[in-house]
C-alpha cells in the first residue's frame, strides 16, 4: 500500500467550518474517476456539504488519483497483487483496506467505480454507511460491464431502457443492498455504445450528488 499525504486530515470525526458540522467521505476508486470530480466539484461549489477526506484506489495508474491530488485530497493505493502472491487473499487485503479507511474516520464511504466485491471483512467496519453507485437499475445487469450488457439487451430486443441506482452495500452480493435513489435512462434507436455510454455518465455525475445530498441534509 503506498500513500500520498495530501494535507493533514484530522483525527476528529467531525470537522466544524463557521459552527457547521461537516460529514466526512471517503471515496473508492479504480479507474479514471469522473464521478469522484463530480464529487469534488459539488464540494468545492458548496453544493455538497461534505469533506472528502481520503481517496482509496486498488489501481496506481488510476487517473481518479491525479483528480484527488490536485484538489489536495490525501491518497493511498492499495493493491491486490501484494495479497495473492502471499496468498494472504482477499479477506486479509479487505481487513487492510478498512483500516485504511477507518483511519480517515468517515461517515460515509462511497464505491465510485469501485471494481472490487468487498468482503464481511470490509464491511462490517461500516455498517450500512457503504454508499456503491451502480450503472442500472434495480435488479437488472449487475458487475462490471453494466451498461455494455444494457446495450446488448437493447440490440436483442429484450429492453427499452436503462438506468442507475444509488444503494446502501450491507452484505457481500454483488450491486444489492437497500436503494437510495435511482433514475431511467432512455435507450434509442440512433444510440451507439459511446453516446449511451456518455449520456450515463452525465446522469451518474448528477444522481450521486444529489443522493448524498440528501443522505446529508434529509429530504427537504
Amino acid at each position: 500500500m503506498q500513500r500520498v499525504r495530501r494535507k493533514n486530515t484530522a483525527s476528529l470525526r467531525w470537522v466544524k467550518i463557521m459552527d457547521e458540522e461537516i460529514i466526512r467521505l471517503v471515496v473508492l476508486i479504480s479507474g479514471s474517476g469522473s464521478n469522484l470530480q463530480a464529487v469534488l466539484d459539488a464540494v468545492r461549489m458548496r453544493m455538497l456539504d461534505a469533506e472528502v477526506a481520503l481517496v482509496v484506489s486498488n489501481r496506481a495508474d488510476a487517473y481518479g488519483l491525479k483528480r484527488a491530488q490536485k484538489a489536495g485530497i490525501e491518497t493511498a493505493v492499495h493493491e491486490l497483487g501484494p495479497y495473492k502472491e502471499d496468498g494472504s487473499g482477499r479477506v486479509a487485503y479487505d481487513a487492510d483496506l478498512a483500516q485504511i479507511v477507518a483511519e480517515a474516520a468517515p461517515d460515509y464511504v462511497v464505491l465510485l467505480g469501485w471494481m472490487h466485491i468487498l468482503s464481511d471483512a470490509f464491511l462490517r467496519k461500516f455498517p450500512y454507511r457503504v454508499v456503491n453507485l451502480h450503472p442500472a437499475l434495480p435488479g437488472t445487469f449487475p458487475g462490471a460491464h453494466a451498461i455494455e450488457d444494457a446495450w446488448k439487451a437493447f440490440q436483442a430486443g429484450t429492453i427499452k431502457e436503462t438506468g442507475l441506482m444509488v444503494h446502501l452495500v450491507p452484505d457481500e452480493r454483488v450491486d444489492m443492498g437497500p436503494v437510495l435513489a435511482k433514475e431511467e435512462v432512455p435507450i434509442y434507436p440512433t444510440d451507439t455504445l459511446e453516446t449511451l455510454e456518455t449520456r450515463m455518465h452525465f446522469a451518474e455525475h448528477r444522481l450521486i450528488v444529489q443522493t448524498l445530498d440528501r443522505l446529508i441534509n434529509g429530504d427537504e
